[in-house]
């Protein structure tokens, strides 16, 4: 199926579209000819990004604050009131983390819950019955630490897992429904996402430990989203590396930690240092 033909006029809302993952995704949305949504707590900035993803009359920019439950209330009523239906909800926006649970001062493992968890079930509570009537899709955009744990992002690895469960239990519930739900999990990804992370006193941290060069851009990660929602798949997991660790993690789960934790030791400014 050619992505065009599926997106064309599919009324599809985006989390998190102010930047990274969620702006591609819904370039890449606008340029197939759907009707997009972007919701994200920077109105401005998503404004000004707007004529990059389509024309105002396939347009609609949503402030959403995903952890307060009346802002995803009002983000679906106000996509159903512009467009009508709803087919598609990706839960992108996201918040990460870096610091060592013995440092961490407990406001920011709830700060990660409120945003990547509350925020994809608090999402998908309002826009259920919408998705079911139209037999669409709601999409987690989670990562390979909600598989297999990552070291100094306890918060991060823990949302990660509980988006994961929701998401599963979800797909069980409604298998006779006509819903598809998607667990969408990228490796490392070019973004903002850890510039933004929280660090132990729950500050932002400012600089990636990562060459941000060497990862898979936005825009690739965006293509394989929709290539995954056209064909309605129920889980995806990316880059070799992603699947590998998936893998490992269910096979050799005590090998899989070592390794873990030597891999993150060698990041820039490492907590274990």
């Amino acid at each position: 199926m050619k992505l065009r033909n599926f997106f064309e006029n599919k009324v599809v809302i985006v989390t998190g579209a102010s930047s990274g993952i969620g702006l591609a995704s819904a370039r890449l949305f606008g340029s197939l000819g759907a009707r997009v949504v972007m919701a994200a707590r920077r109105v401005s900035l998503m404004e000004s990004l707007a004529p990059s993803v389509a024309p105002a009359e396939r347009l609609l920019c949503v402030g959403c604050d995903v952890s307060v439950e009346e802002d995803c209330r009002n983000l679906i009523s106000a996509t159903v009131e512009r467009f009508g239906r709803i087919d598609i909800l990706v839960c992108n926006a996201g918040l990460s983390m870096r610091a060592m649970f013995k440092d961490l001062d407990l406001k920011v493992i709830r700060t990660l819950m409120d945003v990547n968890f509350w925020g994809t079930v608090n999402c998908t509570k309002y826009a259920l019955p919408y998705l079911l009537e139209s037999r669409g899709t709601v999409a987690g955009v989670i990562s390979i630490a909600g598989y297999s744990a990552l070291p100094a992002r306890s918060g991060y690895s823990s949302s990660k897992y509980a988006v994961r469960g929701f998401l599963d239990t979800l797909r069980i519930e409604h298998l006779n429904d006509g819903l598809n739900v998607l667990v969408f999990a990228p490796g490392y990804t070019s973004s903002n996402v850890r510039n933004a992370a929280l660090t132990a006193d729950g500050s932002s941290q400012g600089e990636t430990p990562l060459d941000e060069d060497k990862l898979m851009t936005a825009e690739q990660c965006a293509l394989k989203l929709a290539r995954a929602l056209a064909a309605r798949k129920s889980e995806v997991i990316l880059t070799p590396l992603g699947k590998a660790t998936v893998i490992a993690h269910r096979l050799f789960p005590r090998l899989t930690d070592r390794l873990t934790r030597t891999y993150i030791a060698r990041e820039a400014d490492s907590p274990f240092k």
